[in-house]
């Protein structure tokens, strides 16, 4: 183990998980029910995402993520396990144990944060040399770029050079493979030499929440392709996972952000005093950045490019939004520009009234269905009412949809109740589709979907799974069942080889002494264990936990392993049949006396 029992059992109790994933969801508490919050793990509107303070836990309905409160720190916060434990003892002002020191993963981080950031001084340094001309008259001259901002975003220039990068970090203690690991430096699969990753670009450090430099965009000085060479996934970097500029605009208090498509249009909007503005990375617009954005924002203007493609990545994030908790407005910008067209041209003010006019997700498909259609003809109206009638069904406010109903009316001059009508039909096809969704869903969850316990055997073994679910929850419980049962139970009868697995670890951290909360088993554990002892915890207590009921379970699953051995063995005589059933009648618990 990293960390002692003990150590860990001290960071728990001196950290309220609940103030703790508070930090990051807005966590209510139901009664007198448990606490709960919209999961930052995946998009929802319904909170699912139980927390557990008497065991230090939480876990997630929705989409099964689970675990103790480093868990959470290490999944929210993209920390490996024993960054996660260093985090949290900063909160506390707790030291950190001399053993967890010499942690490989924790190295490789570490010196790839320390490389990046020598790689941001190098670019920087070599945007003031008289080879980088060419890159200062891009920045300032075209885009019209401060040297207040230029440092602020800590822009910088890669030489025209080979291996000038890569020189320089050898001559501070890198080594070639780091590099090429680091992904700013690749190796030449003729020579096996290496070479700069960058080169002759624009270089644009990509900075997270805390501050350290996890990537680099370098973008061309002129229209050569192409446009954008970015780093790949390195060991502290997941494109899809990041959000550029959220470093600067996480401290906006109202929690409103602004979406653009590009690093540029979120730098000139800072400049222009849009502090605001953020950007995901590549093309592709994440479940993952949807859920990070959402710790920081609770209203979110999409700014992409007026031109096709532009509208096409606006119409895929309102997608990924849909089921956010934040709410959406969409930027009509004008004429095929793009924000920093915009402030070049007609200046913050009219970007500020882009602003103000953006409407909300339900106006803007209304406004675009619209432009499809010539609403002077009859064939036109038809054709808008009916669409109209369709975006209308999906918004579940009263209130709101009374108003876009006169709105469509007064458009198109119709009756409305026979708008209300079509409304009211198309929402009766969405309300079958959504219980026929929602029925299958349940459907899946009741024959063990794996999405929510990781075990991918339980849908086929069903009854046998939750006895021994059951089990495995009564012995977090009650560790002193272990050996109260031990000689009727084995690790052998438990059908599924992961809950199998589970017992043989308790059974072992029981008999040598050692704790079976979740904080004890996070050292080293999988994202999957860890969820399904989180899920175990949950069921503890929603279960009675006596002698009585464990007594059933083991029943159960002595049942369930016999037919299955009958099943798998071919045909049975009937001699043979008659003594399995005996063997099993001898095996069978006793009754509580």
């Amino acid at each position: 183990m990293r960390f002692s029992e003990d150590f860990l059992a001290a960071l728990a109790s001196r950290i309220d998980i609940e103030d703790l994933i508070g930090r990051y969801a807005e966590v209510r508490h139901r009664g007198t029910r448990r606490p709960v919050c919209l999961c930052p793990f995946h998009t929802e509107k319904t909170p699912s995402l139980n927390i557990y303070p008497e065991n230090w836990s939480f876990y997630c309905f929705g989409c099964g993520v689970g675990g103790s409160g480093i868990t959470f720190i290490q999944r929210i916060e993209n920390l490996s396990y024993v960054e996660a434990v260093r985090f949290l003892c900063q909160q506390v002002g707790m030291a950190m144990p001399d053993e967890a020191d010499g942690d490989e993963g924790v190295r490789l981080r570490r010196r790839c944060y320390e490389a990046n950031r020598e790689a941001a001084r190098f670019f920087a340094s070599a945007l003031t040399k008289p080879a980088a001309e060419e890159a200062r008259r891009y920045l300032y001259e075209k885009r019209g770029l401060d040297e207040k901002t230029v440092k602020a975003f800590g822009l910088g220039y890669a030489p025209d050079d080979w291996r000038s990068l890569t020189t320089y970090l050898k001559g501070k203690g890198y080594s070639e493979e780091e590099l090429v690991a680091f992904n700013l430096a690749a190796r030449s699969r003729k020579s096996s030499n290496v070479y700069d990753v960058f080169r002759n670009r624009l270089m644009i450090p990509i900075i997270d929440v805390r501050g350290n430099v996890v990537a680099f965009g370098g973008r061309v000085l002129d229209d050569s392709k192409p446009k954008y060479v970015n780093t790949s996934d390195t060991v502290v970097y997941k494109k899809g996972q990041a959000i550029y500029a959220l470093n600067f605009a996480k401290t906006n208090k109202d929690r409103r952000l602004i979406l653009c498509e590009g690093y540029m249009d979120v730098i000139s909007m800072h400049q222009a005093g849009f502090t605001n503005a953020v950007a995901a990375l590549g093309t592709a617009f994440t479940s993952d950045q949807v859920n990070l954005l959402a710790r920081y924002c609770d209203e979110i203007y999409l700014s992409f490019d007026a031109d096709e493609a532009g509208q096409k990545a606006t119409a895929k994030a309102m997608r990924m939004l849909e089921n956010s908790p934040m709410t959406v407005r969409i930027l009509n910008l004008e004429g095929g520009k793009d924000p920093d067209e915009i402030l070049k041209t007609e200046g913050a003010g009219r970007m500020r009234q882009f602003l103000n006019d953006a409407p909300n997700e339900t106006e803007f498909r209304l406004n675009a269905a619209k432009k499809k259609f010539d609403l002077r003809t009859d064939d036109g109206r038809v054709g808008y009412l009916k669409e109209a009638a369709l975006i209308l069904a999906a918004v579940r406010s009263p209130v709101e949809r009374d108003v876009y109903v006169g709105r469509v009316v007064a458009e198109t001059h119709t009756s409305r109740d026979s708008l209300e009508r079509e409304v009211a039909s198309q929402q009766k096809r969405l309300d079958r589709r959504e219980t026929s969704e929602r029925f299958r869903t349940e459907a899946n969850e009741s024959f063990g979907a794996d999405k929510k316990i990781k075990n991918p055997e339980r849908r086929a073994n069903l009854r046998a799974s939750k006895a021994e679910e059951t089990i495995l929850a009564s012995l977090l419980l009650n560790p002193d069942y272990l050996k109260r049962f031990s000689s009727r139970l084995k690790a052998e009868d438990f059908v599924t080889q992961v809950n199998r697995e589970l017992y043989e670890g308790f059974a072992k951290r029981i008999a040598e002494g050692r704790s079976l909360s979740l904080a004890a088993f996070s050292d080293g554990a999988g994202e999957d264990l860890m969820s399904n002892l989180a899920y175990l915890t949950d069921l503890g207590a929603r279960i009675s936990g006596t002698p009585e009921e464990f007594e059933d379970c083991v029943r159960t699953l002595l049942e369930e392993k016999a037919k299955k051995q009958m099943t798998s063995s071919g045909p049975v005589s009937d001699e043979d049949f008659l003594k399995m059933m005996e063997a099993l009648r001898k095996k069978k618990v006793p009754g509580n006396r």
